[in-house]
């Protein structure tokens, strides 16, 4: 890779981050969708656009297995039962959730939603964590996955695709879907679950969703990014509307003195606290997190972190290890896994770790190793 130019690390008030590592996770035109960790974070699980999930290791960025069968592109994969911490599932356009078994990374299970029935987005909770939610053309279904057994189907409250269902992680009983309607609903799962009894409020966002997720000290808090780029921040719980940025790529580009932001990825929550950073690209690979301050004036900050010299294209997938449970001495100073439209895989180093100026490679992929490129950022955690 090219050094960094001069103007390239002149950031204010940054920080040397390096990139440690970048695998080139397929030979072909291939994309990543995802990068979701398991509990423990012994593996990394990465859904790709052949259809397929590969496993990897977080800290070596060792190949550790591929699961297949899916016939359609993967929405969404998620390590989700905390009881069974090997299982991985996935959803896709065939219409099926699987499980799979990332000791032995074969298929153990499989829920059909029946024919032509495209599955975006699922969730495992219930008040009896015994429910598995998912969206589907402007349905909502649920199952209980420990027998496969569906037990409702929501077909009144959206009129399109269900992009996301996620329940509230301090709610477990509580079910939030988002949809290309730009609806969203939040549901009372306890009981028999029905349309005209448990949608209990819902938030007219006014445009296409694409993804959302709680954030705040009580979970109460919820951000929204929609499919036109703008970022919306409500309280789900009475449904109040707590910043409303439409302008929220313009905003960033302008506090971004060096780039312009293209899209955004997502938005990071650092697990503490009522902060929020706002993930955002360029078509060229780089990112860029902002702070948005919802409080009072509306803005979007100058980037506190950059990600650049890593990837050649859309970058589709973020994954903080800002979030890993063992704290900074089990990262061994990794800052992030990122995965994007080039097929690869980055890993990006904090700047506390010694091993900045030497990249690595797996070798089990076969690919040479990349020269290790420097830059300058602050990390906002």
């Amino acid at each position: 890779m090219e050094e960094a130019t001069e103007m390239e690390i002149e950031e204010p008030k940054s920080k040397k981050f390096g990139l440690k590592n970048s695998i080139q996770t397929n030979f072909g035109n291939d994309y990543v969708f995802q990068i979701v960790p398991k509990d423990d974070w012994s593996s990394v699980a990465v859904s790709l656009s052949t259809k397929a999930v590969k496993l990897y290791s977080p800290v070596t960025g060792q190949f550790q297995g591929e699961c297949k069968g899916h016939s359609d592109t993967i929405n969404q994969i998620s390590f989700s039962v905390s009881s069974s911490p090997h299982l991985l599932h996935s959803c896709s356009s065939d219409g099926t959730i699987r499980a799979w078994d990332t000791r032995t990374f074969q298929q153990v299970s499989c829920i059909n939603s029946g024919a032509s029935q495209e599955i975006f987005s699922f969730s495992f909770g219930g008040s009896n964590d015994n429910l598995l939610a998912a969206g589907a053309k402007s349905q909502i279904l649920f199952w209980d996955w420990r027998n496969g057994k569906q037990v409702a189907c929501l077909e009144e409250s959206h009129t399109e695709d269900v992009t996301q269902v996620h329940f509230v992680p301090d709610n477990r009983n509580k079910l939030l879907s988002a949809s290309v309607d730009g609806l969203m609903c939040i549901f009372n799962t306890d009981g028999d679950i029905n349309d005209d009894d448990d949608l209990e409020s819902v938030i007219n966002v006014g445009t296409s969703i694409g993804k959302v997720g709680f954030f705040g000290e009580t979970y109460q808090k919820l951000w929204c990014l929609t499919h036109i780029e703008s970022l919306s921040i409500w309280d789900w719980k009475d449904s109040r509307n707590e910043a409303n940025l439409l302008e929220a790529r313009s905003l960033a580009s302008d506090s971004w003195t060096l780039d312009h932001v293209d899209y955004f990825v997502d938005c990071h929550y650092p697990g503490e606290g009522d902060s929020l950073w706002l993930i955002g690209g360029t078509n060229a690979g780089a990112l860029g997190y902002f702070p948005v301050n919802y409080k009072g004036a509306k803005a979007i900050g100058s980037p506190e972190a950059i990600l650049g010299g890593g990837h050649k294209g859309v970058v589709r997938s973020v994954l903080p290890m800002s979030c890993l449970k063992g704290g900074p001495s089990q990262s061994q100073g990794i800052f992030a896994w990122t995965g994007g439209e080039d097929g690869r895989l980055c890993c990006w180093l904090s700047d506390d770790s010694t091993e900045i100026n030497r990249s690595w490679i797996s070798s089990a992929l076969g690919m040479k190793s990349q020269k290790s490129r420097k830059k300058k950022r602050r990390n906002p955690y």
